[in-house]
């Protein structure tokens, strides 16, 4: 056994307290939305301080998410924004990062120097207003995704890993008759899985939770995104298409509730990827920590 001196245990101890500390910090939030969406409204308004369980139990609040024609709505749009802009997305990335890490572009460094340049410098958001006015995109869905179908840092994440695969695999495919686009989807993409696994994390939480642009561009509400929707359920508490005839009192206690519930269901379906993509996010972070 390994003798451990007074100051190391009680470097273990006080380290422990913070991580248990930081844990408690991290979950609270969350539980504190979770349990607020089972309570029941009346006793959740009457409640004051830390709140550690549901007050009382009631699924009022999901009853009227998932009933209500706009919250669902907001759904429909969002999962389109979602399938249509990831697929943009990394087609795009990869086609772009691809050529990016040829030896042989024309003109690759000045390219690559104000595709960098974009990160750190912008028009600002009157200029990136008129540019999608400009191009009718306003009050369509297609304004959440073509002005933001190209994210340079991840460009920039997917370039660096194209360029870490062997040029042999390259060469060999080439000589083989393989074409760019053959190399790029059977081979550069296959090797590519944990970062391409990373990306469709950004990508896909970016568009999950997305609503600036969308407040800004879309007038309809029928094109709102969900979290447009629970941004003017919380912010604004447009609460009364939720509800419907109910009393005043009733009306103020559902609305309580609703709201949390509204987050809970919104957040549910994104937190549900992580574990599939944990092994290819984890691995996709670490790479190029170890150079063997």
């Amino acid at each position: 056994m390994i003798k451990t001196s007074i100051g190391e245990r009680f470097f273990d101890i006080f380290n422990n307290l913070i991580m248990v500390m930081l844990i408690i910090l991290t979950l609270y939030p969350m539980l504190y939305i979770l349990f607020s969406s089972l309570s029941e409204g009346n006793k959740l308004i009457a409640h004051n301080g830390i709140l550690l369980w549901p007050q009382g139990f009631s699924l009022e609040g999901y009853k009227a998410v998932l009933n209500n024609p706009i919250i669902l709505n907001g759904f429909k749009n969002t999962f389109f924004i979602l399938i249509v802009g990831l697929t943009l997305n990394m087609t795009l990335t990869s086609l772009g990062a691809y050529v990016l890490s040829r030896d042989n572009v024309l003109l690759k460094k000045p390219i690559m120097f104000f595709i960098v340049f974009t990160m750190f410098f912008q028009g600002g958001l009157v200029p990136f207003f008129l540019i999608v006015k400009s191009y009718g995109l306003l009050d369509s869905l297609w304004s959440l995704i073509l002005p933001t179908a190209v994210s340079t840092f991840n460009l920039i994440i997917m370039r660096t890993y194209f360029l870490a695969i062997p040029k042999e695999l390259e060469e060999s495919a080439f000589l083989d008759g393989a074409g760019h686009f053959t190399i790029l989807f059977r081979i550069f993409i296959p090797l590519s899985m944990p970062v391409v696994a990373v990306l469709i994390l950004y990508y896909g939480v970016g568009h999950w939770n997305s609503w600036f642009n969308a407040m800004i561009f879309l007038r309809d509400q029928e094109l709102f995104p969900i979290q447009l929707v629970v941004r003017n359920i919380i912010l604004e508490n447009d609460n009364a298409n939720m509800i419907g005839t109910t009393t005043l009192l009733q009306s103020r206690d559902v609305a309580e509730t609703l709201k949390y519930a509204a987050i809970i269901v919104t957040t549910a379906p994104i937190l549900c990827l992580y574990p599939f993509l944990q092994k290819y996010f984890v691995k996709g972070v670490m790479v190029g920590a170890l150079k063997g």
